[in-house]
């Protein structure tokens, strides 16, 4: 350790560490521009400047060396009048837009005008004439901002690795930019966002600006985190199957969620909508990406080693053994509490098991991933209907509905009640039991959401001869995942959208429906459906068989004991999950409607926080399973990185798929699964770059 003294302070600080940093850690301001503490000084900019007692002249504080009883000023009449000069011949190649700046009230540069008090009116002003490309995704760059700090440059090649960008020269002027002017793309850069993170002045910043939006850093930076609704950590998670770490890949999925595996085969994966490696060509599939992991995980991180608090002597109740209830319980058996579950279906999983088909999710899967559960130590009692939830409290001190919404919507239509008329989730319920689905040879599915493509895919394995698929909206506004759409299609399925169901026509039995071309469709303020027929488009369909798959709402009546909502869905307290009765709560599609089980997952988690609250626990349902470890920032030159391709499931052909109910999609295989972990830009390693600090984040005055 040495002791220095920085205008009359005396500091105790590391030997050999610059003098800049020693000065901001113990609160003390000195300007800098070209300085940052994640990357390797050149002291170029001059703003950093101080005087050492017995030595002559100045030197910028970033790279003078702390050592024993160096005596040193940060502010005097000649380090002003150089700062003052260094700062008026960079402002004279700068804009002096500053109202306009996407960068405005966030440019270090400002803050230093601020501090400083120079004065660019005494230089001869230029323009730089370099043109703002545009054309890049995710970052713009604008030159004509740029102060040559460095802190770019040092950013690419040195932190990253990536050696991309480079002082360059254009008719006298000195720049930065790629090798012959070339895009990102081309000039393989791995968009990783650090030379945004780092740029001082916005000369390169992000397309999308955190001014524009209330959300937080962290949730604009890494999107694929903050979409999905259990939080769990994409980024890295990836960057452990990238590494081969498989084990620790699904411990970091455990952490947030209890059904790694059923996720990798059907989550929705939003997170996929918002991933910016969409920008470049398609989205990580980050939800095949979750089910390698999860299926070639061993439990070695994980098994019995998560939280476990002791007993609390309290008892709680879970109402419904799907996705929210599960989940919900589980969490709440670490927490300490006896939990007991009570399913009305013979066996657990809720809408995964009996409203999703298995060719899509195979059933071994939901025991598996249920046997974590019972092993925690929860009470799962099945074929078990709770009619009057108020009674439970007599036994227990919290109850839980999860019940979910296991009743399909009849539309009031002509012919809608005709034998012959089945509603989506009996269907698929009665499918999955394996009891008398009441399905012809010719069939007609009403609705385009991917429980319509389960149902008429579903018929289809069943032995229908002729399926057709019809919904309002037109074919780009399916609310049905892509694929689902693209794979029904080859199966023989066909898929009529933009059609109104006018009736469904028969009189002893269905003999089909008719139907009218949508020439639009919208909704008015109030979500009411606007919808403009094409004059002269009546046309019919033959059927024996109509299927209504149109939305599914809640089974409870008023005689459940509490208050209701629309669709017979529970009513909460505005910003919880406790009904109208005390002591018992409700998540999952029972509260919202029918959405997703990552969704039901992530109410359940909030379920069990609130509910172990009331019980006198503080909420904290958090555990970290997988190792912690600092992440990497070098990640080097990948050539051609901006276009390498998405790795693609591997799914059986339609022929061999269709007539069965065998698992036909086997996610991505052995030798693909690292190239694609690769893809990742990796967005969370911008988290770990230091934040600028600010004259005025200090308490020290320009005056002091």
């Amino acid at each position: 350790m040495a002791v220095i003294t920085i205008d009359g302070t005396r500091l105790e600080v590391p030997d050999n560490k610059n003098v800049l940093e020693c000065a901001l850690e113990a609160g003390i301001y000195i300007p800098h521009l070209c300085h940052h503490p994640n990357l390797k000084d050149t002291g170029a900019c001059r703003m950093c400047i101080v005087e050492v007692d017995g030595c002559d002249g100045v030197t910028p504080s970033c790279t003078l060396k702390a050592k024993d009883g160096l005596n040193i000023h940060t502010n005097s009449e000649k380090i002003a009048k150089l700062r003052n000069l260094a700062l008026e011949l960079l402002m004279a190649g700068h804009p002096e837009d500053c109202s306009t700046c996407p960068k405005y009230g966030n440019c270090e540069l400002q803050t230093l005008i601020q501090y400083i008090g120079a004065n660019a009116g005494r230089m001869r002003t230029r323009t730089k004439g370099i043109k703002s490309v545009e054309e890049n995704p995710l970052f713009i760059h604008d030159m004509n901002r740029c102060v040559l700090c460095g802190r770019c440059v040092r950013a690419c090649n040195q932190l990253r690795g990536v050696k991309v960008l480079d002082y360059r020269k254009k008719d006298l002027e000195t720049y930065v930019g790629t090798l012959h002017g070339k895009l990102l793309m081309d000039a393989d850069c791995r968009f990783c966002g650090a030379c945004a993170e780092v740029c001082p002045t916005g000369t390169i910043r992000d397309k999308l600006q955190l001014m524009d939006t209330t959300a937080k850093r962290d949730e604009v930076l890494v999107p694929c985190r903050n979409a999905c609704p259990a939080k769990t950590d994409v980024p890295r998670y990836i960057r452990y199957v990238k590494e081969g770490k498989y084990e620790e890949a699904a411990a970091v999925v455990r952490e947030k969620v209890p059904f790694p595996k059923t996720l990798g085969y059907i989550c929705s994966h939003v997170c996929e909508l918002e991933c910016k490696r969409k920008e470049l060509n398609q989205a990580m599939s980050i939800r095949n990406i979750k089910r390698y992991a999860a299926e070639a995980d061993t439990g070695v991180c994980w098994k019995g080693k998560g939280k476990q608090l002791p007993d609390s002597g309290k008892k709680v109740c879970v109402v419904g053994a799907g996705p929210a209830g599960m989940t919900a319980a589980y969490y709440l058996r670490k927490q300490g509490h006896a939990v007991t579950v009570k399913e009305a279906y013979p066996t657990v999983g809720g809408q995964m098991a009996y409203g999703i088909p298995s060719y899509r999710l195979p059933r071994e899967i939901i025991e598996e991933e249920a046997a974590v559960i019972r092993e925690a130590g929860v009470v799962i009692q099945t074929n078990e209907k709770v009619e009057k939830p108020g009674e439970l409290l007599k036994e227990y001190d919290a109850i839980l509905i999860a019940t979910g919404t296991h009743t399909g919507v009849r539309l009031p239509m002509e012919g809608n009640d005709l034998p012959g008329v089945l509603i989506n989730a009996d269907f698929l319920a009665a499918s999955n039991l394996g009891t008398d689905t009441g399905l012809g040879e010719r069939v007609i599915v009403l609705g385009g959401g991917n429980v319509a493509f389960d149902c008429a895919r579903t018929a289809k394995r069943l032995g229908a001869k002729e399926i057709h698929l019809a919904c309002l909206e037109a074919r780009e506004a399916m609310t049905a995942d892509e694929e689902e759409i693209e794979q029904a299609i080859e199966e023989g399925i066909q898929v009529h959208p933009a059609q109104t169901f006018e009736r469904i026509t028969g009189k002893s039995h269905v003999t089909g429906v008719d139907f009218m071309n949508v020439k639009s469709f919208t909704f008015d303020e109030n979500r009411r459906a606007i919808i403009e027929k094409e004059e002269g488009s009546e046309h019919h369909i033959d059927a024996d068989t109509v299927i209504f798959a149109v939305g599914q709402r809640s089974a409870l009546t008023e005689e459940a004991g509490l208050e209701l909502g629309r669709a017979n869905s529970i009513a909460v307290k505005e910003g919880t999950l406790s009904t109208s009765t005390d002591g018992i709560f409700a998540a999952g599609d029972v509260v919202y409607g029918t959405k997703s089980v990552i969704q039901a997952i992530a109410s359940g988690r909030e379920a069990a926080s609130e509910i172990d609250k009331y019980l006198g626990g503080d909420g904290d349902i958090s555990e970290v399973l997988a190792p912690v470890e600092e992440k990497e920032p070098y990640i080097g030159q990948v050539e051609g990185f901006g276009y390498l391709e998405r790795a693609n499931s591997q799914v059986d052909g339609a022929e061999s798929r269709s007539d069965n109910f065998r698992l036909f999609d086997h996610g991505i295989c052995d030798q693909e699964i690292c190239g694609e972990a690769s893809r990742c830009l990796q967005c969370d390693l911008r988290l770990e770059i230091a934040a600028p600090r600010l004259w005025n984040d200090f308490s020290e005055s320009k005056e002091a």
